[in-house]
């Protein structure tokens, strides 16, 4: 169990609640891709050792190799790091993080955290008839921290049917965020990845937060568009882009969440809350 918000995070809340959430964001993304080599390299060593990443398992472990802080944050890893579960009904991480939440949704809701969740429709953006797809199905929600590698893949083979941009704040979505903003995921800003497999529809959340400079997919590069309301992109048969399970489908410039959805009659049923997961590790299965 996550432990209580400590008197840290109620005051990182509440300065959030107040500053100017996008400016700040923005400004992180321009240190972020700063090319002056003894910044970015005490940047990356900084985070390095706040968070004692793993240099092993990157392709690349010189730091000067770089160009910028955020090829190092989403840099790749070396082959064979991952080993995505082979049994084709099963449905696999999509990313190296740990397990915030996962279950069954009941009805319409979502758990956030103990006292808090939030529904279907307000994740995607107000989308109802996309929603009622997921009615009594199951979700899990991976969180990434900064020693996590960036790079989300997926979690079954699909195709990709439409993606929206869905306007918000940039609250943190660390555990103790999680159990003061109510909706928090349905809140922030995010992209909303839906998709058509074998075995039914799912949809790909890419969650967005306070310092994540941008979120990006394989197809569309990075995700942005103007205004407050949400913006739509759609894909028919001829351009739709078609991934493999386990192959990247995006990357988050800084570190978020990843909400996945899948219907009725999956299960999403082999970690729990609080678990350590990695890319390609079992979640549940597709078809029972």
């Amino acid at each position: 169990m996550a432990d209580k918000p400590g008197l840290g995070a109620r005051l990182n809340y509440a300065a959030l609640s107040v500053l100017p959430q996008h400016a700040l964001s923005g400004l992180m993304y321009r240190a972020a891709r700063c090319r002056v080599r003894w910044f970015k390299n005490a940047f990356i060593r900084f985070i390095v050792s706040r968070f004692k990443v793993d240099l092993d398992e990157a392709a690349v472990a010189d730091l000067d190799h770089y160009e910028h802080f955020n090829a190092f944050f989403t840099r790749e890893l070396k082959p064979g790091v991952h080993v995505i579960d082979p049994d084709p009904m099963a449905i696999v991480s999509p990313a190296d993080g740990r397990i915030s939440q996962t279950g069954t949704i009941d009805g319409d809701r979502i758990l956030q955290a103990k006292g808090h969740d939030y529904t279907t429709r307000a994740l995607l953006g107000g989308d109802q008839e996309a929603a009622a797809r997921y009615q009594d199905g199951q979700f899990c929600t991976v969180y990434l921290s900064p020693r996590d590698y960036h790079r989300v893949h997926m979690p079954l083979d699909g195709r990709l049917v439409a993606m929206d941009f869905v306007p918000g704040e940039l609250f943190s979505v660390s555990d103790a965020t999680a159990q003061l903003v109510p909706g928090l995921f349905a809140r922030n800003e995010r992209v909303v990845c839906h998709f058509e497999g074998e075995h039914g529809p799912f949809v790909m959340v890419l969650v967005g937060a306070i310092f994540v400079g941008s979120m990006q997919t394989v197809w569309h590069g990075e995700v942005r568009a103007p205004g407050k309301q949400v913006t739509r992109w759609t894909y028919d048969e001829t351009d739709a882009p078609r991934l493999k399970k386990g192959e990247e489908m995006g990357r988050f410039n800084m570190g978020s969440t990843v909400v996945l959805l899948t219907p009725p009659g999956t299960r999403l049923d082999r970690t729990q809350a609080g678990q350590a997961v990695r890319l390609g590790q079992a979640l549940g299965t597709a078809d029972v």
